[in-house]
């Protein structure tokens, strides 16, 4: 086993002030219903509709369940060559992959880096026809509404939840979400590095079923950033949230060997067989390149830092319990070499405590990682070497996270731990391959995600 507790941050009420615990554990279950029943400002808008009420939606949900995160992304950058006419006339299928099933689903879309309203005339939702994607599943594809109407309006820099259609969607299969914009809204909000295919038609086919229209392949979404299910198998989502490590390049495309997806196999494998493990969908919330503390370029920023889009990709998903840290990594790389080895791992470590701090103000649990070898990357140095071990010490002295996956000790080499083991390297010495991210999936300790937030006075 590589990972350890950890009990710093956050610590419970001492065992002389029993009253004072009970005080807090109102005050947090008080501040969660307040929280629960406002309105969290996520760029929602659920107002501008177009094409007035649409037919009745005979695919309404039912009542029973919890609404959950089955799938997610993050919107992270404004799609090259889509800036004056964004992809007008052209369906766009997007291809996902469940991590949890449900009797009724609905989508989030996003215009976070449009600089225009966003008009979609059809959008539909279908199970992907048995390993024949782009194709839909006979008798899955729905007709999304929003708030009734067929069409909507993204602003500009917003996003909007569709109204739930009823489908039973099973756990681990793949999804396609489909819009068509007739007219152009640019850039288009999209998330490279997918390691998914999806496609595009000419012309309005949101509602085909053949997937013969979509000759055009790319490995990205667009629009598309949450797919959320009602739910009987959980009770709760799991966010992971991280750079390129969580994001899964290197991985098999096609065949989401993420490590947040095998983590995903292995907690329901383990509920299934009876286990003392929760019953949580997990989602995705990396972002390739992605550091703690800076943006990109770009207003809105391309890649925006961790400290920046916690709100958004963590607080504001469905139904969150518990969320995976695995950021830091790209903060050294990408920083000028320090001249005070204290200087960097003090801002890295500052900014990990905010973003627990911030979780915990939520009631959500905070599970971190160690920060991974990259010895024989370009970007290796003696002295980011040793960056990457103060933060990583801070981290295992329990004065960062609620607890911790050890996965640098899970994949380094034992023979030279600045670098990782030949058979979970990638090739290019900073990414594993998809027998590193088993790894990583099967040392995380999954009691780890049972229990709540430590109470904050």
């Amino acid at each position: 086993m590589t990972r350890r507790r950890a009990g710093a941050v956050g610590a419970a009420p001492t065992r002389h002030s029993a009253v004072l615990a009970a005080i807090v554990a109102l005050i947090v279950a008080l501040s969660a219903a307040i929280y629960a029943g406002a309105s969290f400002d996520d760029g929602t808008d659920r107002r501008t509709l177009a094409g007035g009420p649409g037919p009745h939606n005979s695919a309404a949900p039912a009542s029973t369940g919890t609404w959950v995160g089955s799938w997610s992304t993050s919107p992270s950058a404004a799609e090259p060559g889509t800036e004056t006419t964004g992809l007008a006339g052209l369906s766009l299928r997007n291809v996902v992959h469940t991590s949890v099933g449900g009797t009724s689903a609905r989508v989030t879309l996003s215009n976070l880096y449009g600089r225009r309203p966003l008009t979609l005339t059809h959008a539909t939702l279908a199970l992907a026809a048995a390993g024949r994607a782009p194709a839909a599943e006979p008798g899955t594809m729905r007709r999304l509404t929003f708030e009734g109407a067929t069409s909507v309006v993204v602003p500009a820099g917003r996003q909007v939840t569709s109204d739930a259609v009823r489908l039973r969607v099973p756990h681990d299969a793949d999804v396609l979400v489909t819009t068509y914009a007739p007219t152009g809204a640019g850039p288009v909000t999209w998330h490279p590095t997918a390691r998914q295919m999806s496609y595009a038609a000419h012309g309005a086919h949101a509602d085909d079923l053949s997937g013969a229209p979509y000759t055009e392949r790319v490995e990205a979404w667009r629009y598309l950033t949450a797919l959320d299910v009602l739910s009987g198998e959980a009770d709760g989502t799991v966010v992971a949230f991280g750079d390129s490590l969580t994001d899964g390049v290197a991985s098999t495309v096609g065949a989401n060997r993420r490590w947040p997806d095998l983590l995903s196999d292995r907690l329901r494998a383990a509920a299934e067989d009876g286990a003392d493990v929760p019953r949580y969908g997990v989602v995705n919330q990396g972002i390739s390149g992605n550091r703690v503390l800076a943006d990109g370029l770009g207003r809105p920023a391309d890649n925006p830092s961790g400290l920046n889009r916690f709100a958004r990709d963590v607080l504001a998903r469905t139904g969150v319990r518990v969320v995976l840290i695995d950021l830091g990594v790209n903060d050294i790389l990408r920083n000028p070499l320090p001249t005070d080895v204290d200087e960097d791992p003090a801002e890295i470590l500052a900014g990990l405590r905010t973003l627990v701090r911030q979780a915990h103000a939520r009631g959500i649990k905070a599970v971190g990682a160690t920060l991974m070898p990259f010895g024989g990357h370009r970007g290796y140095t003696a002295e980011r070497e040793a960056v990457r071990q103060r933060v990583n010490a801070e981290i295992r002295a329990g004065r960062v996270f609620d607890a911790y996956t050890d996965f640098d000790e899970a994949l380094r080499d034992p023979y030279d731990p600045r670098r990782f083991r030949g058979m979970y390297d990638s090739g290019d010495h900073l990414h594993p391959g998809d027998r590193g991210y088993a790894r990583m999936a099967a040392v995380f300790e999954l009691t780890d995600l049972l229990g709540a937030a430590p109470a904050v006075l």
